[in-house]
């Protein structure tokens, strides 16, 4: 009884003390000053290739996951492959040096691979990028570029207003699209070959590829390639020989990944309420991903050391669906094989054959 009136006490104290201004400040003045020290500039290390995954869901609704994007930290740079909706916010909680962010590969123009463009520009621009921002992607990507540069462009002038030319100058706030082309045989595959070299800089090589994601033509992949370490990211696609040919001999494949007979029971449930629009869309995108069974099956192919599934659809939750999600991929692969998740970091040391595996916060 006594302790109980101890703890009772001291939770009263507690209580009228927190609600005193200047112990508020007090407190206030520590938690923003650890948060603005506390910017991740370790991940620029130049002794490892780095990638986090800063999206790893689809455009079903997952609380858990924002849309596709994936952060490669390469000699002193960041460079991001797609910038889904949800994604900037990610990296801006984990407090990333957005204004390293040289970069942004796109693989493909679908809304979840691209909403969040103009936040990523806006950000690293109000965060001190000094030059500017260059995105890369298929053709096509000047129309995308050219309407979130309109669709910012108010925004832009208000805060330049407000601020003044001399803190956000409005030259390094403009986008560069570079449009990435890729010779193909007229009427071939596009997973029957075709890859270019992006840029090769600070000891970085990047590779583009061509994927299976009709009726989005084209669509890409990338490979990097940083101090005898390299790390593919596929893209939307089918199963596709031109992914496995490029992905051989890489360390990590970060892999799209649908579940085939999830989708089937979504569709087959849309079915049994009336809801024919649903059911068709189920249907229809059954027909343009990698199950993660294909996915194990092509990296075996490509003989890369650890295979991470990406993109993920449909929503896995809980343990149940997760283990639904992967069923038959054991069969396939019985190692070497992780479900991504936002937040995910993979560090391959330079010139190593070692890939750690943390999360950031």
């Amino acid at each position: 009884m006594q302790a109980g009136a101890v703890i009772v006490a001291l939770a009263a104290i507690a209580w009228w003390m927190i609600h005193i201004p200047a112990l508020q400040d007090v407190l206030f003045r520590r938690v923003i000053a650890h948060n603005l020290a506390a910017t991740r500039n370790d991940l620029l290390e130049p002794d490892a290739l780095r990638v986090l995954l800063c999206g790893t869901g689809d455009p079903l609704p997952d609380r858990n996951r924002a849309n596709t994007c994936t952060a490669i930290f390469a000699g002193g740079n960041i460079y991001l492959v797609d910038i889904g909706p949800g994604s900037w916010k990610n990296l801006s909680l984990w407090r990333i040096p957005a204004a390293r962010v040289a970069a942004i590969l796109l693989t493909h123009f679908h809304s979840d691979h691209i909403g969040d463009l103009g936040e990523a520009n806006l950000e690293t621009w109000a965060n001190g990028r000094d030059h500017p921002l260059r995105v890369y992607g298929p053709p096509g990507v000047e129309q995308v570029v050219d309407g979130f540069a309109q669709a910012y462009s108010l925004d832009e002038g208000y805060r330049i207003a407000h601020h003044g030319a001399a803190l956000m100058p409005a030259a390094n706030w403009q986008m560069q699209p570079i449009t990435v082309k890729i010779d193909t045989p007229p009427g071939a595959s596009p997973c029957a070959g075709g890859s270019a070299t992006v840029l090769d800089e600070n000891g970085l090589k990047v590779t583009a590829f061509t994927v299976d994601h009709a009726p989005v033509a084209p669509a890409y992949g990338y490979r990097f390639d940083y101090k005898g370490r390299s790390v593919v990211v596929s893209g939307d696609t089918i199963k596709c020989a031109n992914l496995v040919a490029v992905a051989t001999g890489a360390d990590l494949l970060i892999h799209e990944a649908q579940s085939a007979h999830l989708v089937q029971l979504i569709q087959e449930g849309a079915e049994g309420i009336g809801n024919a629009r649903i059911a068709k869309i189920m249907s229809d995108i059954q027909r343009y991903h990698t199950t993660p069974v294909d996915a194990a099956s092509e990296a075996n192919q490509a003989g890369v050391q650890l295979l991470v599934l990406n993109h993920l659809g449909p929503p896995t939750p809980n343990v149940l669906a997760r283990i639904a999600f992967m069923r038959g991929v054991s069969d396939v692969r019985p190692s070497g094989v992780l479900i991504g998740y936002d937040g995910m970091l993979l560090t391959l040391p330079a010139n190593s054959k070692d890939i750690e595996t943390s999360s950031v916060q």
